[in-house]
């Protein structure tokens, strides 16, 4: 088979949340020696694309985003040892994270599994995460966004905590801030001083993308 119509399998398998076949495609595609930046580029993105496509287009709803990331993680995860044999290069970092005292983490997951399939490394620091964690994340690991959560209105606040600590650090200007969550608005983004805000976890991602691509 060649090359276009294995990766074509692995996009429309996870497009059609076709998990069985995506495991069998993302297999053939390793087995054929298809390098790992290619399989995640044109095959695992792509199928990434035609959920997030269904998604806006009201064909797909929370729960097909959770299968949909599922079958994006498995796929990830059969192929990492090939990812670091082969040094696959690093789209961008995230450092992700649910603030403190709010424990809820779905949305999060989902953008997680999405962003790994689009080739970012995601440092993902859970939930309930203290302030300074985020900081120490960013410093450590040198991450060129700062993705945070929350779906309580008491939490939504720490956001804005985070955000005036990075720049008493001079961190600021080194990191883009995304935050997403059912109380988070355009203006409270504002407000805190964040770069954007989105409680659509496919319009999140491209997002990124936008800035590492710049």
């Amino acid at each position: 088979m060649k090359k276009e119509d294995i990766l074509n399998n692995l996009s429309s398998s996870i497009g059609a949340l076709d998990s069985d076949g995506a495991r069998k495609a993302i297999k053939e595609a390793i087995n054929s020696n298809i390098p790992p930046t290619e399989i995640i580029i044109n095959g695992i993105s792509r199928g990434g694309e035609i959920v997030g496509e269904k998604f806006k287009n009201s064909e797909y709803f929370l729960s097909e985003l959770i299968i949909a990331g599922e079958i994006t993680k498995e796929a990830l995860q059969i192929l990492k040892p090939y990812i670091e044999q082969n040094k696959v290069q690093v789209r961008g970092k995230v450092v992700i994270g649910t603030v403190e005292g709010d424990v809820h983490d779905i949305g999060k997951n989902i953008v997680i599994m999405f962003l790994q399939s689009r080739g970012f490394d995601v440092h993902d620091l859970g939930v309930d995460v203290p302030e300074e964690d985020f900081i120490r994340a960013i410093e450590k690991t040198e991450s060129q966004i700062l993705a945070m959560s929350a779906l309580m209105t008491m939490t939504a606040p720490e956001m804005g905590k985070i955000i005036t600590r990075l720049k008493e650090l001079g961190l600021r200007d080194k990191v883009k801030v995304i935050i997403g969550g059912a109380p988070t608005t355009p203006e409270f983004c504002e407000h805190i001083g964040a770069d954007f805000q989105t409680v659509d976890p496919i319009e999140g991602v491209e997002k990124c993308l936008e800035w590492v691509k710049k």
